[in-house]
């Protein structure tokens, strides 16, 4: 707004200016997608979406829009994670608030929660409606930023499955909570989830149909080699001890006393984990049954955990589309 009789401001650089500044800056500090995370970083600071900024050059930013632009790409010059940067990550479709207090959403998670959905679904369609039944009960572990029960609680939300489930999200990370809280907040599933304080499961006799969990399984002596973006992450949920399982054994430990007799457990693992997650599962668990499933690039990705055969209901395998 211009007040009469006063001198206008002086139009601020324009959007292919700046992008070129911050694709220069951006590529010359070594980061792997300069011009997409320039766009992004220039996208929020202007109040544009990535589309306008990318058809329309030729606009111009407010002198204030551009110097929240320059203060995020000087973030991601060291090296900080446009996530981080931008406050937002998407997942499953979703948007998530995502900050420091836990680990950043990644791609790689999606089949967890499909293969989840999945296993919930056939589940609840065994059940013949002869008689009233307990809710299935759902609890994943390590929960973080809460982006796996969000998504799945979302999917079967969706069929109007919510009061068939009861769904818990543990953590050890009060900070972590609270942005969990935020996210069931912003998607309305406040009443959905109950959120837990707990070193992997709650101290309580209660069993679980699902037990999901994308603990850390990076390897101590791998953590310092991890691209510069994860050490604005907490080490905590990364750091798997000396072979990237101790974490995942401690759950494993536990399983016998709180997974149902029919239930079962999955398990996201790292790329070159599949054969040491089947003799993790042999070693604790004698006589369990443990098949791994890959992701999109065909690498392990997540272990299937059950007390038999009869317990997974079904193999793992991708799902087309959201469940």
């Amino acid at each position: 707004m211009v007040v009469p009789g006063a001198e206008a401001p002086a139009s601020g650089p324009s959007v292919a200016d700046l992008l070129r500044e911050g694709i220069d800056r951006l590529r010359a500090a070594g980061t792997e997608r300069p011009r997409l995370d320039a766009e992004l970083l220039l996208g929020q600071a202007a109040g544009m979406e990535r589309t306008a900024i990318v058809a329309h050059p030729e606009l111009t930013v407010d002198r204030a829009a551009a110097a929240g632009y320059e203060a995020a790409i000087a973030r991601r010059e060291r090296g900080e994670p446009v996530a981080y940067i931008r406050g937002v990550k998407e997942f499953f479709g979703l948007a998530f608030h995502v900050d420091a207090r836990a680990l950043i959403p990644r791609p790689e998670t999606e089949l967890l929660v499909e293969l989840a959905a999945q296993q919930a679904l056939r589940r609840l369609a065994r059940r013949d409606g002869s008689a009233p039944a307990e809710p299935l009960r759902i609890v994943d572990v390590g929960t973080g930023s809460g982006a796996i029960p969000v998504a799945l609680a979302t999917a079967l939300g969706a069929r109007g499955l919510l009061g068939d489930v009861r769904i818990m999200a543990t953590d050890i990370s009060d900070g972590a909570l609270a942005l969990a809280a935020r996210n069931l907040a912003a998607h309305g599933l406040v009443d959905a989830v109950a959120l837990t304080a707990a070193d992997l499961l709650p101290a309580n006799a209660d069993t679980f149909d699902l037990v999901l969990a994308n603990l850390p399984y990076i390897a101590s002596g791998d953590v310092p080699g991890l691209p510069v973006a994860t050490s604005f992450e907490p080490v905590l949920a990364l750091d798997g001890g000396p072979d990237g399982l101790q974490v995942i054994r401690r759950l494993l430990a536990l399983l016998p006393a709180r997974l149902s007799p029919a239930g079962v457990a999955i398990l996201e693992i790292g790329g070159d984990q599949g054969a040491a997650i089947v003799a993790a599962v042999a070693a604790a668990l004698p006589g369990w049954t443990c098949r791994v499933g890959p992701d999109l690039a065909g690498l392990p990705r997540v272990a299937l955990v059950a007390r038999d055969q009869a317990g997974l209901v079904a193999g793992p395998g991708r799902v087309a589309g959201q469940p």
